[in-house]
């Protein structure tokens, strides 16, 4: 994936674990997914009254069809991103 490497994750992460976990979720979900890496629906489900803002709004629309089965309306979007197991 890209990474955003201004940032220090590890001081972050010390600083501010929950404002770190909300733009961890966002970067795997805007950058892509490390080889192997899952994301965990709960997780985004919690998160998403916070981040769905700030992602790309092609990948809102599709997590929000694979999370609640929100029909996306008829914006072109693409599927070949979410890593599901």
């Amino acid at each position: 994936g890209m990474w955003n490497w201004s940032v220090d994750e590890k001081a972050f992460k010390k600083r501010d674990p929950e404002g770190y976990r909300l733009w961890r979720l966002e970067q795997l979900i805007n950058y892509g997914l490390e080889e192997g890496e899952k994301l965990n629906e709960e997780e985004v489900k919690r998160a998403w009254p916070r981040i769905k803002d700030r992602l790309d709004p092609h990948k809102a629309v599709y997590l929000e069809y694979i999370l609640w089965g929100k029909r996306p309306s008829s914006r072109q979007f693409s599927e070949n991103f979410w890593n599901l197991s």
